[in-house]
């Protein structure tokens, strides 16, 4: 289950946003991979984010799904989690990864080109779980679910 905690001087839980969960599946190498996420679809969604949560369970995570082709920028501004970002194509293939951002940065961090949604993880869950540009997400938000 994933937690949420506010900090001090976030907003009120009034105002949070709340998503519904499903499971998504990363086919790598070494076979595929579980995770039970949350879904960012609407721009308050996307906004939010993760942001004024203390933790995140070992094998969840929240997709980021923008519909369609585009350059994707995000930051880590009011997130307390390290997170590792997996950018995806309409097809659901992994086309870049960014690992172990730094909490509160508000430094941008793009996608490699253009990519349909980002798949935000624990720090550290891409090396662990030995995922690389090229696995394919199994998802119903993607085209070629089966």
């Amino acid at each position: 289950m994933i937690g949420l905690a506010l900090s001090p001087a976030s907003a009120s839980a009034q105002e949070l946003v709340s998503f519904s969960k499903s499971i998504l599946v990363i086919n790598t190498s070494s076979g595929p991979r579980s995770f039970e996420i949350e879904l960012a679809i609407s721009d308050r969604q996307h906004s939010q984010g993760l942001m004024y949560r203390h933790s995140l369970a070992e094998n969840a995570g929240m997709l980021f799904d923008y519909g369609s082709l585009r350059r994707i920028r995000m930051w880590m501004k009011n997130t307390f989690i390290p997170l590792d970002m997996i950018f995806l194509d309409q097809e659901g293939k992994i086309t870049s990864i960014v690992e172990r951002t730094i909490p509160h940065s508000e430094t941008v961090i793009a996608s490699k080109g253009r990519a349909r949604a980002v798949l935000e993880v624990n720090s550290g869950t891409a090396s662990r779980l030995g995922i690389k540009i090229g696995d394919t997400v199994k998802h119903p938000r993607f085209r070629f679910y089966d």
